[in-house]
C-alpha cells in the first residue's frame, strides 16, 4: 500500500506516462479490478511459477557461488535469441540453444570457473555486442529479441504462460531427482567427490538447470535484471536460516512476494514491473542486512547464533 501510494505520489510530480486505475482500500474490489484483464491474469501465473523456479534454483546457485556465471547464462542467451532472430526463427529457439551450451561448458569447467571472474566479465560484454550485431542485421521488428532485455510480464500469452508452466516443471522435477546429492556436493564438493558423488555430472546437470530457468525468467524479468529474482531472495534466505530446506522454501516466497508486489504495483502506477520487483528486492536485502547488524549490536552475548554469510 505504502509503495503504491509513493509512487503514484511520485508520478503526480514527474508527469506519469498516462493514467492508471485508482487504488481504492476495498482490497476485494482493488483484486476484481486487477483480475478482469486476461494480460493481467497471464502475468500473474506465469510471475508465480518464474518466481517459484528462481527462487528454489536461486538457492543452490548462492550456495554453490555460481551466480555471475548464472548472470552470464542470461547475456550469453540474448546473443543466441537475437541471432535466431537474424535468422528468421523464434528468439526462444536461440535463447534455449546458447543457454544449454553455455551452460554445459560452465558447468564442465567445474571448480576452475572460480577466479576467472574477467575471463567472465569479457564474454558477457562480447556476447552483448554480439546482440547490437545481430539485430543490426535483422531488417525487420526484433520487438520480441528487445523484449528479453527487460522482460514482457506484461505482454505474454496464454502459451508463453504454458511454455512457461512446462519448463518450470521440468526444471523442479530434475532439481528434486538430483536433491540430496547436489545439496552435499554443494556443501562440501570435496568429501562428496571422496565419497563418490558424481561432482562433475552434477556440476553440468546443475548448470543445465540453471540454464532452462534462466531462460524462462529472462522472458519475464529479462536479461539485465535476472539477479532479481535469481540470486537476491536466495541471498536474503541464507541469511536468515542455515537449514536448506527452510531456505529454499523461504527463497521462493521472497521471490513470490516480489513479483506479486511489483505487478500490483505496476497495476496502479504507470511504470515498468520490472523496476518494482527489483526495487523490492533491493529493499528487502538491504532491511534485512540492517537488522541483522542491530540485532548483532544490541545482543553480542546472548547465545543466540546468527547465521553469517558474506552475500
Amino acid at each position: 500500500m505504502l509503495f503504491i501510494i509513493l509512487f503514484t505520489g511520485l508520478g503526480i510530480i514527474f508527469g506519469a506516462p498516462s493514467q492508471p486505475p485508482l487504488f481504492s482500500w476495498n482490497l476485494a474490489e482493488d483484486w476484481h479490478t486487477i483480475f478482469q484483464y486476461d494480460f493481467m491474469q497471464h502475468a500473474y501465473v506465469a510471475g508465480t511459477i518464474v518466481a517459484v523456479v528462481a527462487g528454489v534454483v536461486g538457492y543452490f546457485v548462492v550456495l554453490r557461488n555460481v551466480s555471475f556465471a548464472g548472470h552470464s547464462l542470461a547475456h550469453i542467451g540474448f546473443a543466441g535469441a537475437t541471432g535466431a532472430v537474424a535468422l528468421g526463427l523464434s528468439p526462444v529457439v536461440g535463447l534455449l540453444a546458447f543457454t544449454l551450451g553455455s551452460g554445459a561448458a560452465i558447468g564442465a569447467l567445474g571448480k576452475r570457473i572460480f577466479g576467472r571472474d574477467v575471463v567472465i566479465g569479457i564474454i558477457l560484454a562480447w556476447t552483448l555486442g554480439l546482440g547490437v550485431l545481430f539485430l543490426s542485421l535483422y531488417k525487420g521488428y526484433a520487438t520480441e529479441a528487445y523484449a528479453l532485455l527487460f522482460g514482457e510480464i506484461l505482454g505474454i500469452s496464454q502459451r508463453d504462460v504454458v511454455v512457461t508452466l512446462v519448463g518450470g516443471l521440468i526444471t523442479l522435477t530434475a532439481l528434486a531427482a538430483m536433491y540430496r546429492p547436489l545439496l552435499f556436493a554443494s556443501l562440501d564438493e570435496d568429501v562428496a567427490e571422496a565419497r563418490g558423488v558424481p561432482t562433475r555430472f552434477l556440476s553440468i546437470a546443475f548448470m543445465l538447470i540453471l540454464a532452462l530457468a534462466v531462460s524462462a525468467a529472462v522472458q519475464v524479468v529479462g536479461v539485465l535484471l535476472i539477479f532479481a529474482l535469481l540470486v537476491t531472495p536466495a541471498a536474503i534466505a541464507e541469511r536468515l536460516t542455515a537449514r536448506p530446506p527452510v531456505g529454499i522454501l523461504l527463497s521462493a516466497l521472497l521471490a513470490l512476494l516480489f513479483t506479486w508486489g511489483g505487478l500490483t504495483i505496476a497495476f496502479y502506477v504507470p511504470y515498468p514491473v520490472s523496476f518494482f520487483i527489483t526495487s523490492l528486492a533491493f529493499g528487502a536485502y538491504v532491511l534485512t542486512r540492517l537488522l541483522l547488524l542491530i540485532g548483532r549490536s544490541v545482543q553480542p552475548q546472548s547465545g543466540v547464533r546468527v547465521y553469517t554469510s558474506e552475500r
